[in-house]
Order: C-alpha cells, then structure tokens, then sequence
C-alpha cells in the first residue's frame, strides 16, 4: 500500500528529495514508439518547459533532472525560507503565474482597495498559497497535469497520462545527493539514449555543461557553490568542475564501447564523501533499485525515521553497504 506523502517528505531533516514520475498505458508516451513509428519527443520538451517554468513559480530549486521516454527523474530542493519571505503581494502574483486566484486575491494584485469583510479570507488565500508554492505535491501536480491534458488533446483520448502518484524520497546527506543526481543525470547513457553527457538532451546535466562552456551556470538550476564556509549561499556544496568531471568520468565507465577511469579530481570528492569507487559506480547504475525510502548514513536515517514515528528502517541495510563505509 502506497504510503501517505508525510512519511516520505520531512523538512526538518533536509531540504532535498528524489522524484520520479512514469507515465500509463501500454505504449511510450514520449520518445519513439515502436508500436506505432511515431516520434514524440516534443513532448519531452513540454516537460522540460513546463519544469523550468515551475522553478521560477515556486519556492523550489531543480538540483537534476532526466526526462525519459516513459519515466521523468528530478532532484529537488525545498526552499521554505524563500517561501516565507515572499511578500503577500508577492506570494500572490507567484500563485496568478500558474492558476487564477480569487476575486479578491486579483483586486489584491491590481492594488485595488480591499474591503474590511474581505480581509481574512485573502489573509487566508496568503496562507494557503504560500504553503503550497513550497510543496512538492503541488510543484509535482502542476508540472504533471498540464503535460497530461496536452498529450490527451494530442492523442484525441481521455484517461490517466501518468501513474496515480509520483514516488519520492529523502536524501539526507551530500553523498546521498551527489550519488542521486549522477543517476539522474547519467540516465540517458545507462539507458543507450545518449553516448555522453552533452549529447543527453531533455536532462540538466546538458544544460549545465551547455553554461559551462560559457564560464556560467544555469539560472534555471540549483547551482553549485564550492566548499562549506561562512555565510554560505544557497546552493550545492560542490564546485560544478568538479561535478561535471565526475559525471563524464562515470559515464565513460558505465558505457561499453569507451575506456574510462576516475580522475584525480573526480576521486577527490569520492574521498570527501567517504565513497569507495567501486561503491559510487554500484550507486550511480542501480540508485532507483537500491533505495525505496530515505537515503543516507544509518545515523542521519534514524533520526528521519524517529522524526517520522517510523519503527522500521526501510533500505538501512543497503544505506549502510553503499554509503555508510566508514
């Protein structure tokens, strides 16, 4: 039985979350379909839009993401300071960029004068919207169902376009996110999609090396911010070189036809992690099948699992083979 969103989902001990949504029906519903010959890969570009367009609405960060041919990955990043120091004005016209509002929260935006009846129930609407801009079930609901009503119109059908619910779990610590977005990023190359990074379209890590060519990162994307230190900003606790070396030398390991060895820089982050090599190729080829729940030291997971009143410790026993080593 799928378990409720609140025992999957905890703020108090991380910001950061793996997603995965697949789509129904029988055949792919993006990329080439073999039943039919069609190709609909546009419509992985209605995701990666959609997506983009979400992460300048909410008050949530893209860390990784991989839109498939029948499933789409992304590593996200709950922002809730951001999300409470949104003005109400702001808050509200976020919330217009994706939905219409109410009559009120529209005289609001407009600057018109608010009656003293209508008071609370915009304090109300505030609040409301200001929760969800910071929820992963509505960034999730509103990147899913626009991509569905579009390819129904498209297909002159009706129906479910994804699976009923999207999966998620937390990642508690920086070498659970690392080994997660490498998966993500790397999925097109496991999947024969693609034969290197640059060339994996519809996926962040293109459009992170697509910026690195121009000494820049992604606006769009969580962006990667060097080692811990004093008045840290926002970001990924990484410099992206080094990032970007890592998952080129990975996917040269992982591809069949090409030679590939970790560098010297790359297995310095592997050291800081405290990630055998052989650990972090089994982790960033079988990610999804390893964990099923929250990803991290068996420290870091009971205190999720205490946080949660969860009595069992689901995957502890690979968290502790693949990133508890010490």
């Amino acid at each position: 039985m799928p378990r409720p969103r609140r025992s999957q989902i905890s703020l108090e001990d991380t910001p950061m979350y793996h997603c995965c949504s697949r789509v129904t029906r029988r055949a792919f519903l993006f990329g080439d379909d073999a039943l039919t010959g069609k190709n609909y890969d546009h419509r992985r570009d209605w995701v990666e839009s959609q997506l983009l367009k979400l992460a300048a609405v909410f008050a949530i960060d893209i860390a990784a993401y991989a839109v498939m041919s029948n499933h789409l990955h992304l590593v996200l990043r709950v922002d809730i300071y951001e999300a409470n120091a949104w003005s109400d004005r702001e808050v509200v016209e976020h919330w217009h960029n994706l939905f219409k509002g109410t009559d009120i929260t529209q005289k609001f935006a407009k600057g018109e004068v608010i009656e003293s009846f209508e008071v609370n129930s915009l304090k109300h609407s505030i609040a409301q919207y200001r929760s969800r801009l910071c929820d992963i079930s509505w960034f999730m609901r509103c990147l899913n169902e626009p991509i569905a009503r579009m390819a129904n119109k498209e297909d002159k059908c009706t129906g479910r376009f994804w699976e009923g619910r999207f999966k998620s779990q937390a990642l508690l610590d920086d070498a659970a996110i690392l080994a997660c977005m490498a998966y993500v990023d790397l999925n097109p190359i496991r999947a024969k999609m693609a034969t290197t990074p640059e060339r994996s379209n519809f996926t962040s890590i293109q459009r992170r090396i697509e910026a690195a060519l121009d000494g820049e990162q992604p606006t769009s994307l969580l962006p990667f911010v060097g080692n811990e230190r004093k008045e840290m900003p926002k970001g990924l606790m990484f410099s992206a070189k080094d990032y970007l070396q890592l998952v080129d030398d990975t996917g040269r390991i992982i591809r069949e036809d090409k030679r590939g060895a970790i560098s010297q820089a790359s297995q310095r982050i592997l050291d800081r992690l405290n990630i055998p090599q052989e650990n972090w190729l089994k982790l960033t080829t079988d990610f999804g099948d390893l964990f099923k729940g929250a990803v991290g030291t068996l420290q870091e997971l009971d205190v999720f699992c205490e946080h949660q009143e969860k009595k069992r410790r689901q995957g502890a026993a690979n968290c502790h083979r693949w990133l508890d080593s010490s």
